[in-house]
């Protein structure tokens, strides 16, 4: 069904023979995707053009990138809300989480003019920086890929729709966890930056151990899709998002296929039902309560 969708997007509107079937369009762009290599040097690889390699990745970046919204979902219903909180529970007993939260460089080449200096980055080379969330199964749910390299990381998350949805209560009392680049707000939680106490070093262990599920989704999709950290070569920008959209949709399509570990949701449960006996509706409002509450009752 999948592929069927992005044969027809690819299907040349020409009489001429020898066009270049879908297939073939498809397996160009995945190359491309794999390795990073020139146009050149993959259309070499395939049989045709660097004429033809670039306009097939051109192509097919944004039939698949128009996959996003089948995808790349936020959960929505209460039942899937729950289920991310229990399977991200499992790592290290952080309760109510929803999503990690990272931005990951992606490198390309410089596309001069005036606003060129904007997407060189902290690391002294030109990049976009990306948003993404993730759920425990390594799964993006959630990306931003138009921002220059030069933004900051919680300016990006500031314009972005996610914090409007948890402004709004879309996902009931669901957490995103950060890191220390991020302001801490009653539903983004980041690490105590000088703790002291037994419970505030407890809450920083589970904090970063589930928060590492991030760094290790990015190493596994910069390493499946070689192009995100060779970098790209286009002359506009227009030109690369799409490409990093697409990698991320075959990204998820490749996980969703991973068997995940069975969860046991009564543990996760009686945790929950244990702090809202506590705690009568668990009013935990921000990170000092969550330390005070949660994190002070498992030393």
């Amino acid at each position: 069904m999948i592929l069927e969708k992005i044969y027809v997007e690819l299907q040349h509107k020409t009489n001429r023979n020898n066009a270049i079937p879908p297939v073939i369009q498809l397996m160009v762009a995945l190359r491309f995707y794999a390795t990073g290599s020139f146009l050149m040097t993959v259309g070499d690889f395939c049989g045709i053009s660097e004429v033809s390699a670039h306009s097939i990745v051109h192509r097919v970046s944004p039939a698949i990138a128009a996959l996003r919204n089948q995808f790349i979902k936020l959960p929505t219903s209460p039942e899937e809300i729950c289920r991310n909180q229990q399977e991200f529970y499992q790592t290290a007993k952080f309760i109510r989480v929803v999503g990690c939260m990272d931005c990951t460089h992606v490198k390309i080449q410089s596309y001069g003019g005036e606003t060129s200096e904007l997407y060189r980055n902290r690391k002294e080379f030109f990049s976009i920086n990306v948003q993404v969330i993730i759920n425990a199964r390594l799964e993006i749910i959630d990306i931003v890929a138009r921002w220059p390299g030069s933004t900051h990381d919680s300016t990006i998350f500031n314009h972005s729709r996610i914090k409007t949805l948890f402004e709004l209560g879309t996902f009931g009392d669901g957490l995103l966890l950060g890191d220390s680049g991020y302001p801490n707000l009653p539903y983004l939680m980041t690490p105590v930056l000088n703790p002291t106490t037994p419970a505030q070093h407890l809450y920083n262990e589970a904090q970063i151990r589930t928060r590492s599920k991030i760094e290790r989704c990015f190493g596994i999709w910069k390493r499946r899709f070689a192009v995100l950290s060779i970098g790209t070569r286009f002359h506009t920008v227009k030109r690369a998002l799409p490409v990093i959209v697409a990698t991320a949709v075959l990204h998820n399509i490749v996980q969703q296929n991973v068997i995940p570990n069975p969860i046991n949701p009564q543990i996760y449960n009686n945790a929950v039902a244990q702090m809202r006996y506590v705690n009568n509706d668990m009013n935990i409002n921000n990170e000092k309560d969550l330390i005070l509450d949660y994190f002070n009752r498992l030393l």
